[in-house]
């Protein structure tokens, strides 16, 4: 590949402070949820680690599925055209989410190698949590402000046919 023809990955940043309610994230990791629940899939991966070698393919494989699936499910979910979909989405991910907070309070019963860290990171779990309710919220809210159920970009091929006539992308 011709150096002159690689594209070069754009990401816009919007501060949450400066986004309206109109405005969306450009990407999944614009989202503030997202990057919240980043960070605390890294903080569940580094404990999983830190798991005594009997958990090492049960308690410490389960975290690591749930902690993926935290920010897969955000991500998927940001990626689909319905509203409905990016809540189901959203919602899956608020269920490993909770999976998490229930595997830390395992690390705590069974007072493995991270339980004097169990606290601090439930705390930030139901921090998480707030922010995903509060984007499923929005979520909601945007389904019902839009007239129609899509959230992504208008298609020609749903709408006027006649437009499809001077789009560009289908011309020959």
């Amino acid at each position: 590949m011709r150096p002159e023809s690689r594209s070069v990955k754009s990401r816009i940043v919007i501060p949450a402070k400066h986004m309206s309610t109109k405005l969306a994230a450009s990407t999944f990791e614009d989202l503030e949820v997202y990057q919240v629940a980043r960070e605390f899939r890294k903080a569940m991966y580094r404990v999983a680690k830190e798991l005594p070698d009997i958990e090492k393919f049960s308690l410490a494989s389960q975290m690591r599925r749930a902690a993926l699936s935290l920010t897969n499910n955000i991500a998927e979910g940001h990626g689909r055209y319905h509203y409905l979909d990016q809540i189901k989405f959203t919602l899956q991910s608020r269920g490993s989410l909770e999976e998490l907070i229930e595997d830390l309070n395992t690390c705590e019963d069974e007072q493995y190698p991270p339980v004097n860290r169990v606290p601090r990171l439930k705390q930030k779990g139901w921090r998480l949590r707030q922010l995903t309710d509060g984007y499923i919220r929005y979520l909601r809210e945007q389904k019902k402000s839009e007239a129609s159920s899509s959230a992504g970009e208008a298609s020609p091929l749903y709408g006027d046919m006649a437009s499809i006539d001077n789009d560009s992308r289908f011309s020959m």
